[in-house]
């Protein structure tokens, strides 16, 4: 046994006396020099993994993939000739990570690297997100392709959303790729949405490469990361070779990377390099007949609709014609045509005349293609298996606006609303349930992870997603494009496991100074949380680890802010199903509700203010139903704020004292969807959002509870 091998074998307890092993970064470069020397007799020496400790198992696995990978190298070149059906000159890679740990700044300077702009190109940061709410929320939303040059090897880029929300995006367009890179923050390692899109790409076999990001913060701690991240690996059953992951270490912003944190070079070559020598080349069937698997669909206003995935098999050319074909419908096939042909390269789409197995192409003419079916050649129309995401967690009702106020701001309107009050046809551009149900049909298109049910009523509909933030951004892009509706609140989807009423469970971490752990555990005690962990994370903060009801995280957002005094950081994760936690108190307070329709006066505003805090200020319009406030006691209250002041021929006291009126609460879309519970509901326009009590709900006694 080498020198190296009885380090490794120290750590497993097996050997002692001598210094041991600190992390599992130093434990799998040493197996790596070692895979030579390694005999696979050192297997036999290695106590039964389920035994060991979570350091020993680091040093167990070491001596694993050392001893299977020492004959496998010997028969590397008499193997390396079978592998011939590949495509060396590309390689497919998606960057996953979670939200704000850098993907998108990343790609920026992979994309600046590898002179895809000019010199003298005015270039915007975060360029992949596109969108305009991607670039006002700081987030990706939607998956994106590009494609870089490497030393003569195209690396076909997706980069995706960081959020657990959107989680479909994710899972879509792993299928177009053959490894990822899995960038993960050098202070805050390892969180929610690693643990998701990690999960997801081991299931799959794709070659994770660890990028620690953010390499040059000043409380950067690489190595506890990558020990984090190596027990995030054995935790979701990850395998002895995926478990030997390579890591680079980065800084997206300064566009640097290095193979150890001490020695950085000055570009992202490092990075480019572990790319193409550890991502495998898509192996390919040039001779097979033409099959590829559509993952996204794009649009423009010219062209149509545009599918976009990676050939599997055979080649794919212009104006040729083709079939169309479903795993879920077998048997069913329909024909279609290619009008036109792209790759994606240097940031755009590049025209072409035919794209070959391992690439990944844009084909326009199939106006009715749809995300999930098979572009097949017509000798042989043979599907590929269709993508399967999660399912849904959460719903809510979306139905036309039946307020006082409907249809009052938008542009112009051609459709008359159901309601018929006398500002009626004066404020939706698109006020009508047809209007609703065309757009939800059109988002079900390319948004495998939503569905779309009827409502209780025929001009109702009940929306699923992953989450609040997944259907938040649905209701704002429909704001945004003259949608005029109502919103009732998010309601949890119940499931029926072993004959028991279950429902879903969340992973909730929590980032808390500590003078503010006291707080934060009795709120999440309040809502039937339970208590997993707790850590010292840095600079003075508390790590806290719960499971939770993804019903108790509803509305808990604001409660955390205000408990911490908004410097307490939640991030979820969908965990399980599980039994029904009960009946959960969700908000103590009622609510302020308008007694008449009206004008906002500030004489009412005086005296109104005293009962809670008020969302409208003098001179908004309201109606009698609508919340104008938040209660200081449970239980709701009716108030005038449009009751003016009574004109006399008295001269004024000069003792009458003037009173401050307080600054109104603006509530934007995810506060009020954060707000309102089973008897309210939400009123989204193209210029107001407005909370009101639902007509056909009953009153509310005492605090709310869901």
């Amino acid at each position: 046994m080498s020198f190296t091998s009885t380090k490794m074998m120290q750590k497993a307890g097996v050997v002692s006396r001598t210094p041991v092993v600190r992390s599992a970064h130093q434990v799998r470069q040493q197996a790596r020099s070692a895979k030579h020397q390694a005999a696979p007799s050192v297997v036999a020496a290695v106590v039964p993994q389920q035994q060991l400790s979570a350091a020993a198992r680091r040093a167990s696995l070491a001596c694993r993939v050392a001893a299977a990978e020492a004959p496998a190298a010997a028969g590397a070149d008499s193997s390396s000739s079978s592998a011939s059906n590949v495509r060396g000159d590309i390689r497919n890679i998606a960057i996953i990570a979670h939200v704000d740990h850098g993907k998108t700044t990343l790609v920026d300077s992979m994309l600046k690297q590898s002179k895809v702009f000019r010199a003298n190109q005015d270039m915007a940061e975060r360029v992949m997100d596109s969108n305009a709410l991607e670039r006002e929320r700081g987030i990706t939303i939607l998956a994106k392709n590009t494609a870089i040059r490497f030393k003569g090897v195209k690396i076909n880029v997706i980069d995706t959303p960081g959020h657990a929300d959107f989680g479909g995006e994710v899972e879509r367009v792993l299928n177009m790729c053959d490894g990822v890179l899995l960038l993960v923050d050098s202070v805050e390692g390892p969180m929610p949405q690693t643990r998701f899109v990690t999960k997801k790409a081991l299931a799959l076999n794709k070659k994770v490469v660890v990028v620690v990001n953010k390499i040059d913060k000043p409380a950067a701690r690489p190595e506890w990361v990558v020990d984090s991240t190596f027990e995030l690996f054995m935790d979701l059953g990850a395998t002895d070779e995926q478990c030997d992951f390579p890591v680079v270490y980065a800084s997206g912003v300064n566009g640097i990377a290095g193979m150890s944190p001490d020695t950085m070079s000055e570009t992202l070559e490092p990075l480019f390099d572990t790319v193409v020598r550890e991502v495998a080349p898509p192996a390919v069937a040039f001779e097979q007949p033409l099959q590829m698997l559509v993952t996204n669909i794009d649009y423009d206003e010219h062209k149509g609709r545009i599918a976009i995935g990676r050939v599997s098999a055979g080649t794919v050319k212009k104006g040729i014609p083709l079939s169309i074909c479903s795993s879920l419908e077998p048997g069913k096939v329909r024909p279609g045509k290619v009008n036109e042909l792209f790759v994606y390269d240097n940031f755009s789409r590049i025209p072409v005349e035919e794209v070959q197995a391992g690439d990944i192409c844009a084909v326009t003419g199939i106006q009715d293609i749809g995300i999930g079916e098979t572009l097949c050649s017509k000798e042989s129309p043979v599907a590929l298996p269709t993508i399967k995401v999660e399912e849904p967690t959460v719903s809510m009702t979306f139905k036309v606006n039946t307020s006082p106020f409907a249809g009052k701001e938008g542009k112009f309107n051609t459709s008359k609303p159901v309601n018929t009050s006398p500002f009626a046809g004066k404020e939706g551009k698109f006020v009508t349930s047809r209007n609703l149900k065309d757009r939800l049909d059109r988002e079900l298109e390319r948004n495998l992870a939503m569905k779309v049910e009827p409502g209780e009523t025929a001009d109702a509909f009940v929306v699923s997603g992953r989450g609040t933030l997944h259907l938040g951004i649905l209701i704002e892009s429909m704001r945004r494009e003259g949608y005029e509706f109502e919103i009732g609140p998010p309601k949890v989807i119940t499931r029926e496991v072993d004959g028991h009423k279950c429902e879903p469970y969340e992973e909730a971490i929590v980032e808390v100074p500590e003078q503010y752990v006291g707080s934060v555990v009795e709120l999440f005690a309040q809502r039937k949380g339970e208590m997993q962990d707790m850590q010292p994370s840095i600079e003075g903060t508390t790590r806290l680890t719960f499971k939770i009801a993804t019903r108790g995280l509803l509305g808990l957002k604001n409660a955390l802010l205000t408990a911490t005094r908004g410097l307490g950081l939640l991030n979820t994760i969908f965990d399980s199903y599980r039994p029904v936690a009960g009946e959960i108190s969700m908000r103590e307070q009622g609510s302020l509700i308008a007694f008449e329709t009206g004008q906002v006066t500030a004489y009412a505003i005086e005296t109104a203010q005293e009962r809670g805090q008020l969302f409208v200020k003098p001179g908004d319009q309201v109606y009698e139903g609508q919340v104008v406030g938040v209660y200081n006691k449970s239980g709701d209250l009716k108030l005038n704020v449009c009751k003016a002041k009574a004109l006399t021929n008295m001269r004024a006291s000069q003792s009458e004292k003037k009173v401050a009126l307080d600054e109104a609460r603006i509530m934007g879309l995810d506060d009020a969807l954060e707000y309102i519970t089973d008897d309210e509901q939400v009123e989204v326009t193209p210029l107001s959002i407005r909370i009101r009590k639902d007509p056909s709900a009953k009153p509310s006694r005492g605090g709310s509870r869901r």
